[in-house]
């Protein structure tokens, strides 16, 4: 069985090739060739100046369809850094500096930790935790603020399910971006790693264990869709090393939190290290570095530059996701995270009553409805409220978005 890796100068390589190995190599009906995403990730400093990217496919404004994909090829756009890299660490450890910070150096994307802001704050930019007032007590907005403000209310459950799938979604578009414009991407935390919080928050009393057996069932239903990252780096910093950062950068809802205590940070911290880390090892290449002090992330570049992502084979466990054995099979994987985004998303519909948490009454979720929809921008999709500034609306075809989230 022939074996093509796309790799290390990749756009050069392929140049060279004659016609007749060029239409091989991306032929989408050939099943004697292996196609592997592989080769070391490259830092700009390391990278040849005249490299220029493959112009990117505009996938936010064009749909990704089966005929689509018979002339515009996947992975003829992948280069070495077309990688997923996944940060997590301590709280309060840097995370969201380090990541942006990594990703300017590989000139990936960065895309921030999913938040609930994603939820509450719609795409006219309107605040629905303003309904509140409105709302009854169980239906009302709940974030990490208010977590930490008061861990012990109702809703705390339905927190934690909620970022899980907002950073599921999140998944979704890194994966899209990385296969339509062949760019890396570099996240802040992943759906991978949320568990771990789960754990912590069952350990300290903050989810019943009912939440939690739901939380495992949704996750059991939606994370083995995605594709597994190819890097996890974990930022480690111990406990009172912890409570000293929570203190210094002095976020009002974090001081003297009933949440942030040294024993929900220890559980935080043996969960990461006795369970997600040996977990996505298995898969991912791993990186661990002590970050009490911070750290230079040139030092990480160059640890991540050595890293020889070639050495796994099609046999192996590791890069597993990112081995496929037709040119049709990368497109397909791109339709998927592109254009069905939404049956990705509907996976969340398990039935579990049982959980009363995570479950409105009748007559509140009647409310809900009723204050929710009415709330500006919320009506139609984005670009269809003539309220709000909309314009030609009759001359619009389809949504406006193929998959807005509320």
């Amino acid at each position: 069985m022939a074996t093509v890796v796309l790799g290390l100068h990749i756009p050069k390589a392929v140049a060279n090739l004659s016609p007749v190995s060029r239409k091989l190599l991306t032929s989408q009906g050939n099943s004697n060739v292996t196609l592997y995403l592989s080769r070391s990730i490259i830092g700009k400093s390391n990278r040849d100046p005249n490299y220029k990217r493959i112009p990117p496919f505009p996938y936010k404004e064009k749909r990704y369809t089966m005929i689509r994909s018979w002339f515009d090829r996947t992975s003829h756009r992948f280069d070495e850094n077309s990688k997923i890299i996944v940060v997590d660490g301590a709280v309060a450890a840097g995370k969201t500096e380090f990541a942006k910070k990594l990703a300017e150096e590989l000139d990936m994307l960065y895309m921030p930790e999913g938040n609930m802001d994603m939820l509450y704050i719609n795409p006219y930019g309107y605040d629905l935790r303003q309904l509140d007032p409105q709302l009854p007590k169980n239906c009302r907005s709940i974030d990490t603020k208010k977590f930490c403000e008061d861990p012990f209310q109702v809703q705390t459950a339905f927190l934690q399910v909620m970022l899980y799938q907002l950073k599921f979604s999140q998944y979704i578009d890194a994966l899209a971006h990385v296969m339509n414009t062949g760019q890396g991407v570099v996240m802040d935390k992943s759906c991978y790693s949320d568990y771990v919080y789960v754990e912590a928050m069952v350990k300290e009393g903050f989810m019943s264990k009912t939440a939690k057996s739901v939380y495992y069932d949704l996750k059991k239903h939606t994370v083995r869709e995605l594709m597994r990252p190819h890097l996890a780096i974990y930022l480690d910093m111990p406990v009172p090393k912890v409570l000293e950062k929570v203190k210094q950068r002095g976020r009002p809802h974090e001081q003297n939190s009933k949440a942030l205590s040294p024993s929900f940070l220890t559980s935080l911290e043996e969960n990461y290290k006795r369970s997600y880390l040996k977990e996505i090892s298995i898969h991912a290449e791993l990186l661990v570095y002590d970050w009490s002090d911070g750290g230079d992330v040139e030092v990480v570049v160059e640890d991540v530059e050595r890293i020889d992502f070639d050495k796994y084979g099609h046999r192996d466990e590791k890069m597993k996701d990112w081995v496929m054995f037709k040119e049709q099979m990368w497109s397909d994987k791109r339709m998927e995270y592109t254009e069905k985004k939404a049956d990705l998303m509907a996976l969340f519909n398990v039935p579990r009553f049982d959980c009363p948490e995570l479950i409105m009454s009748g007559m509140e979720h009647k409310k809900f409805l009723e204050v929710w929809w009415k709330a500006p921008g919320m009506r139609y999709s984005k670009g269809y409220n003539p309220s709000l500034g909309d314009k030609n609306i009759l001359f619009k075809w389809g949504d406006a978005d193929k998959f807005t989230y509320h």
